[in-house]
């Protein structure tokens, strides 16, 4: 069963050490932090190998971004897995699979279409691992742990893909591309051992799932397509999806134009690279402070707020600032990524039992796939009104997200829950809780 905080633990601050005391979330939330960083080193390293084989700009960054989209897909048709398989099981074969695939591009010569369709196979099949992954820790923290393992979750990803980043450069410099991709895949298998070694095996009753019911001919399309189907037709699952979706999206789409921004404004080569370190200092920065000093209903009530700071600076841009003023916009930006903090809770809160997993490979899929789509779409705004005013017209876009998500509620009033039993959604939730989720 979900642990679900009580009356008691509604105001109740947990601490980054009451959450890494959980065996469970410490290897997950390790190994994870491994991958991401293997991630950043195969996504850069695969970039760099196809830009050294083919000269073509557009099939370099085409190798840098096919693993997002296919996630979509593969939560669509494969997420109902994430909730029917035991979780080991996922984890390993997941990690196991990213590792054969590394192998696959570091020792074998293949056509530059037959590598993308490696990378994006195993896209296919990332958010079943990633939402078995994630529904574990949901059923292994409880209360404001829950939220405090996620926030330790983005302030560890922030770090892996700043170190993956560095990873990649020293590494293709050193060994070359193939043998970097190599590091990548010896990286994976440590993941994969540490969990097959240390996760202990689950029965169906303790994670939920139900033995048989994907099996079939077509039974795991089905059961995928019917629980992706339930969980966007719930109004309060699909705003709180479309809550997380939408802001981070619009400010990838402001990231994306960042490098251009600075040719434009003819910065200093290699201050481009500062500036799009601000954002995940920023971020690292307010998960940290929102995560750990603020109680779980003050969280939840800046949420609106919070959501508003990731758009107010993008504005700025409009006037085409300099360097230091851009920097600090910048910052201030990441910093208002902590809204998701205050989102955790009502969104768990209103996901049924069942379809955890699922739900959170939808969740992590669809996060993926408008990110990778923001930057197209400011791209093209771009060349019509000019990187500023593009980067502005992105801050704006998250502005009204943080008015739409204020219309939900008044901001004062208590957390309704659905109530999954009678198919209502008018239930109350069982903590103190202030942000208007539902």
């Amino acid at each position: 069963m979900t642990p679900t905080a009580g009356p008691a633990q509604g105001n109740h601050r947990a601490t980054y050490r009451e959450v890494l005391a959980e065996p469970r979330f410490r290897l997950l939330f390790s190994t994870r932090t491994v991958a991401i960083t293997a991630d950043a080193l195969r996504i850069t390293t695969f970039s760099v190998l196809v830009f050294s084989a083919t000269g073509s700009a557009l099939l370099s960054a085409l190798a840098f971004g096919i693993g997002f989209i296919p996630q979509l897909f593969g939560s669509l048709l494969l997420g109902s897995l994430a909730d029917r398989l035991p979780p080991r099981a996922l984890i390993t074969g997941g990690y196991a699979l990213t590792c054969a695939a590394a192998l696959l591009l570091a020792l074998v010569r293949m056509p530059i279409a037959a590598s993308l369709g490696v990378v994006a196979l195993v896209a296919v099949a990332t958010p079943v691992f990633h939402g078995a992954s994630n529904r574990l820790v949901a059923q292994s923290l409880e209360g404001d742990a829950y939220v405090l393992g996620r926030s330790l979750n983005n302030i560890a990803s922030s770090g892996a893909q700043l170190f993956g980043l560095a990873l990649g450069g020293a590494a293709v410099a050193a060994l070359g591309p193939r043998r970097a991709l190599a590091v990548s895949a010896a990286l994976y298998l440590g993941c994969a051992l540490a969990v097959r070694i240390r996760l202990p095996r689950l029965q169906p009753a303790e994670f939920g799932g139900t033995p048989g019911s994907a099996q079939g001919d077509g039974g795991a399309v089905r059961a995928s397509l019917h629980g992706a189907g339930l969980l966007l037709r719930g109004h309060a699952v699909r705003r709180l999806m479309l809550a997380q979706w939408l802001p981070p999206a619009f400010v990838a789409g402001a990231e994306g134009l960042i490098v251009a921004y600075a040719g434009g404004r003819h910065f200093t080569p290699g201050w481009y690279a500062v500036l799009m370190g601000c954002l995940p200092v920023g971020m690292l920065v307010g998960d940290l402070l929102v995560g750990r000093l603020l109680r779980p209903p003050t969280r939840e009530r800046l949420v609106v707020p919070l959501t508003a700071l990731m758009g107010l600076p993008l504005l700025g841009f409009a006037t085409e600032p300099g360097v230091g003023v851009s920097s600090c916009l910048l910052l201030l930006c990441g910093f208002g990524f902590a809204y998701g903090l205050g989102l955790q809770r009502p969104f768990l809160d209103a996901l049924p039992q069942d379809g955890q997993g699922q739900a959170f490979g939808l969740l992590g899929s669809g996060s993926m796939t408008l990110q990778g789509v923001g930057p197209a779409c400011f791209g093209s705004v771009a060349a019509g009104i000019g990187t500023g005013g593009a980067i502005a017209l992105a801050g704006g876009a998250a502005l009204l997200t943080a008015g739409w998500i204020l219309t939900w509620h008044p901001p004062t009033s208590p957390v309704p829950v659905p109530d999954y039993s009678t198919g209502s959604e008018n239930g109350t939730a069982q903590h103190a809780c202030s942000f208007p989720a539902q």
